[in-house]
């Protein structure tokens, strides 16, 4: 992927130069205020306070900051230490936090089963080789036996005019699912219709009671079935627990759950209407293909429960402006990596330098440098630390649920998400900021900083449903998430290549520690842009819509005040 950055970055510099500020306010070179001001509150963000924050955060130490741990505490801590230095305010429930109820799921391992029940006999299966499960959010024990039907990606998207479940019966089955949504969706409906959160929905509306994950070719490129069960079993599963003491989207009557490899997905459509290989096709093409294979299936889970709490951070910058300071501008980055887990290459401590302590480094200096202008950002600006990404967004999604702002204030989320600054960089890509007016102060914002506005380069890893951003557009809130894009300046490094192989070789592993390469001027530069962002986003009278006729925003639009 490459582009005409020159041409381009001059078009961008150029609108950057005309400047969109408040009316009356003193304008200058970022369209925001005076241009000295923001240069010497963006000179406060240094190589030595961005490295020191990951030196904490990232270090053994802090034990991989797991969630519900006393090292994701200690990290928590820190956080609110540099808050409160910084002048914010305390803006959790309790101080600085916003305590997250929790249940924690074990699955018990050894007893966890999956047996195929064929007309040759039954095939029992090996946990780990054959197949990898989680546990029940509330069921101590669950046991199910139910034939199997094959529904696609299990998708019903009626203005696709597609639908894995026309003139298929699943009530009282499992089902057997691809993961992701067709190739041929456009991007916004694929990143959507892949959610799991939709596809639970969909087969529990048509009466499943089980499902059965499999992997279409994509996912075995993209995750290596080594990868995917290397910590299945070790980390607990969690949801969040609601105001009411019900576990958020639980569905009680889903009573069993697997992942399959390749080789027992070939076991499992072995003799049925269609062999995996003809499924695996039929996915690759966007197909449907769904039929039931007469095949029963039983599935044995046996877990054990605690209840946890783990806490959101939540600074407060309050507003310049008697009229904007009541609405806010959320900036979110999650705290938690995954904690100690198995060992790679005698190594268990997961220590998540750029995912995410990276995100958190950068989120903690754009408050130093919103704090240290002269005349603050009209609008106030919350910045929020969250637990529990990498169990499922929930540290975000409470907060999207009960915000200890006024919900229909919060007008924008910038997210920061394992931004990974492995050579020089030459543009941003903003996941979801095309689904807004967001789109239209990025762009300028950026150019600043001498970067360019490139648009999702992956939409096959489904990227914007995939981090805490998308707790707050569920909510109706316009968000963003940013990440370096892949285009090099220096032609001689491959931006799409670094990033493939950070991901098959150092994500989610022990390897993502202090040792990975960091092109520090690049992310001091992506530092600036984040900054310069929500001074445009602040300054700009009217606050962020949904762009008409937008696929997010006509799911999840809110009325405007």
């Amino acid at each position: 992927m490459r582009l005409n950055t020159l041409t381009f970055l001059m078009v961008l510099l150029a609108v950057a130069l005309t400047g969109c500020g408040r009316d009356g306010a003193d304008t200058g070179s970022d369209g925001v205020r005076s241009g000295g001001d923001v240069d010497a509150a963006l000179a406060t963000v240094t190589l030595d306070t961005l490295k020191g924050h990951l030196d904490y955060l990232a270090s053994d130490a802090r034990q991989g900051r797991m969630t519900g741990t006393a090292a994701y505490d200690e990290a928590a801590a820190y956080v609110a230490d540099q808050f409160a230095l910084l002048g914010l305010e305390p803006a959790g429930e309790d101080g600085w936090f916003q305590n997250v109820p929790l249940t924690a799921n074990r699955l018990d391992t050894g007893r966890a089963s999956v047996t195929l029940h064929k007309d040759d006999g039954d095939s029992s299966l090996a946990w780990k080789d054959d197949f990898v499960m989680s546990g029940d959010d509330l069921r101590t024990e669950s046991i199910i036996t139910a034939d199997v039907v094959f529904v696609g990606f299990g998708v019903h998207a009626p203005d696709m005019n597609y639908s894995d479940y026309d003139g298929i019966d699943v009530s009282g089955k499992i089902v057997a699912l691809f993961s992701g949504a067709p190739a041929n969706f456009p991007h916004n409906e694929r990143a959507f219709y892949s959610s799991g959160r939709t596809k639970a929905e969909e087969m529990v509306r048509r009466g499943a009671v089980g499902y059965i994950g499999l992997r279409s070719r994509v996912d075995q490129k993209r995750v290596p079935w080594e990868r995917l069960t290397l910590n299945a079993g070790v980390q607990p599963g969690m949801s969040w627990i609601n105001l009411s003491g019900n576990v958020a989207d639980y569905h009680e009557e889903i009573q069993g759950n697997a992942t399959i490899n390749v080789p027992t997905a070939a076991e499992l459509f072995d003799g049925t209407p269609i062999t995996f290989e003809e499924a695996l096709d039929a996915a690759d093409s966007g197909r449907p293909r769904s039929t039931a294979l007469g095949v029963k299936v039983t599935l044995t889970q046996h877990t054990s429960h605690e209840e946890a709490t783990s806490a959101n951070v939540v600074g407060l910058l309050r507003g310049s402006d008697p009229l904007l300071a009541s609405e806010y501008i959320v900036y979110s980055a999650h705290l938690d990596h995954i904690g100690v887990g198995t060992a790679v290459n005698d190594d268990d401590i997961y220590n998540g330098y750029y995912d995410n302590a990276m995100g958190v480094a950068l989120m903690i200096e754009a408050a130093r440098a919103f704090a240290a202008m002269p005349m603050r950002p009209e609008r106030s600006i919350l910045f929020i630390a969250v637990t529990g990404e990498e169990r499922g967004l929930l540290g975000s999604d409470y907060f999207a649920h009960y915000p200890t702002a006024p919900t229909e204030s919060i007008i924008a989320n910038v997210n920061l998400d394992m931004p990974l600054f492995l050579y020089p960089l030459a543009d941003i890509i903003a996941f979801g900021a095309e689904h807004s007016t967001l789109e239209s102060q990025i762009a300028p914002a950026i150019a600043a900083e001498q970067f360019v506005l490139t648009p999702d380069p992956i939409p096959e890893e489904v990227i914007f449903i995939r981090s805490d951003q998308y707790s707050f557009v569920r909510q109706g809130i316009p968000a963003v998430y940013l990440v370096p894009g892949f285009t090099s300046m220096d032609p001689a490094i491959d931006g799409e290549a670094a990033f493939r192989e950070h991901l098959a070789t150092h994500y989610h592993r022990p390897s993502d520690d202090a040792t990975r390469p960091v092109d520090w001027e690049s992310a001091l530069r992506f530092a600036r842009a984040n900054v310069r962002i929500g001074l445009q986003i602040s300054s700009t009278v009217e606050r962020p819509s949904w762009n008409e006729g937008d696929f997010f925003g006509a799911r999840f639009a809110r009325r405007n005040p």
